[in-house]
């Protein structure tokens, strides 16, 4: 079973020694944010995808036409006010005042400029697939923007307050706000709130207006708050989560999102032993998602279904064919299966799992790896992207509220039918065509047991005591000007 590398480990040490209270700083002092990712923290989001902390430097500097606020709900930005028409076909926005770093007015056809290339077919954003409904983006008047879809989409404001969506200038990557970038070579990125509509250009924000935001790894970044000198760290996941008890973080100070998405394994082969349902359902029975989830995380839900709720589908979650069968029952029917196939084929039955690295992954393979041995198949771990996996973990957020994502990222090797019914789904001509699709291709793909949930995503943050603003949300989403009361 790999073991955590030597560096983290003495770095762990280092922190755990560490004294002093976490999230003390002054509350007067500028608020210091790690987001655990990259620490290239500007990108253009058409031409590269960004990690979380690149996520969260474009939203702060860069608002699109509607943005997320601390619960996780669409907020005004760009767009003070919009109206849906046409079955959700046609979106109207009406833009408020904005300006560029230069004072410059935001325009309208800037605006569609930028939007049009970010929903371009060659865009190498996560959203790109789902942003193909877009036909056009048009400039009505110099304050009102229209968005035509090729069907209706009563979710796309979602989309469009994701990072990806932001509107701003190439190359420098300033945008409208909500915070403005110091210029300066620093640490990170010194953040200052832009000017509202009447503010005195020359006044100076108070010091705790400003926000120093930096993008490194999970332990260094759980070390700087540990050491009293950050007071967030944002984008936490399975993957370093142990890295939080080993630090010693106050309790008080973690906080765990109630966030909604995929996280499960998604098959990759259909050939050998997952060739048949059958074989898939005894994989996903072996597991004990309770047992899991609760060893690994307090309060961290279990999943046992695709779909988290109902949302856009004609009907209730689809259950998989196993979860019929009692829970105590389970483990020895799926060992039952593995000896039937093995007394035809012979030999071992090997399972390959893609998983990512660290030490949170590697508690979750030991789970997972327990659980297979104990049914007679022979597990084995390589990293994602593995061609060599049959499984492969999914660990995402959902970033808007419809079961044609969950079902379109659980569909990788799927059934013909089951590919079948999820475009179906996204191309139907009318919400109830587009309901009774996402329900069918739900019943499929869980007859089909081409993807087996686990869980809810994990997400985390590490919290000081004076941001009482900050919110945990489904989105595991929390905006830099929402951190303190204003």
């Amino acid at each position: 079973m790999p073991r955590p590398r030597l560096p983290v480990i003495a770095l762990l040490l280092t922190v755990a020694a560490c004294g002093g209270p976490e999230g003390q700083r002054k509350d007067n002092a500028p608020v210091v944010v790690s987001a655990i990712g990259s620490d290239r923290l500007l990108v253009d989001p058409s031409t590269t995808a960004i990690d979380h902390a690149q996520a969260v430097a474009l939203a702060a500097t860069a608002q699109g036409l509607v943005r997320f606020d601390r619960n996780g709900q669409i907020e005004p930005a760009l767009a003070e006010r919009w109206n849906v028409f046409d079955d959700a076909r046609s979106y109207i926005f009406r833009l408020g005042e904005a300006t560029w770093p230069d004072g410059q007015p935001v325009t309208a056809g800037e605006i569609v400029r930028v939007l049009r290339r970010a929903v371009a077919a060659n865009s190498q954003s996560r959203l790109a697939p789902y942003l193909a409904v877009i036909d056009e983006i048009v400039e009505m008047t110099p304050q009102v923007i229209e968005v035509r879809l090729k069907s209706p989409r009563p979710d796309l404001l979602n989309l469009f307050a994701q990072p990806e969506m932001a509107v701003f200038r190439a190359p420098t990557f300033a945008g409208s706000g909500p915070f403005r970038i110091v210029p300066g070579k620093r640490d990170g990125l010194l953040l200052r709130p832009a000017e509202e509509p009447g503010d005195d250009p020359k006044a100076t924000p108070a010091p705790e207006a400003f926000v120093r935001l930096r993008g490194e790894r999970a332990a260094a970044a759980i070390a700087r708050f540990r050491d009293g000198a950050s007071d967030l760290v944002l984008g936490g996941t399975l993957v370093d989560w142990p890295i939080v008890a080993a630090a010693g973080i106050a309790p008080e100070n973690v906080r765990i999102d109630s966030a909604v998405g995929l996280f499960g394994l998604v098959v990759l082969r259909r050939d050998g032993f997952l060739s048949t349902p059958q074989n898939r359902a005894a994989i996903a029975m072996a597991i004990d998602r309770g047992a899991l989830t609760s060893a690994i995380a307090p309060d961290w839900a279990p999943a046992e279904t695709i779909l988290p709720v109902q949302m856009d589908s004609a009907a209730p979650p689809a259950p998989g064919s196993w979860m019929t069968v009692a829970p105590d029952q389970r483990r020895a029917l799926a060992g039952q299966r593995v000896r039937e196939w093995q007394s035809v084929h012979r030999g071992p039955v090997e399972i390959t799992l893609a998983l990512p690295t660290g030490a949170g992954a590697t508690l979750l393979w030991g789970h997972l790896a327990s659980a297979m041995i104990a049914i007679g198949l022979t597990p084995h771990r390589v990293g994602l992207g593995d061609p060599r996996a049959d499984l492969e973990l999914v660990d995402a957020v959902a970033p808007y509220d419809s079961g044609r994502w969950y079902l379109a990222n659980a569909c990788r090797a799927c059934s013909d039918d089951a590919a079948t019914l999820v475009a179906a789904a996204r191309d139907a001509p009318d919400l109830y065509n587009r309901t009774h699709r996402i329900a069918e291709a739900d019943a499929m793909l869980a007859s089909d047991v081409a993807f087996i949930p686990l869980a809810q995503p994990l997400r985390w943050s590490i919290v000081a005591l004076r941001l009482s603003n900050w919110q945990g949300n489904a989105r595991a989403w929390h905006p830099l000007n929402h951190l303190r009361k204003q």
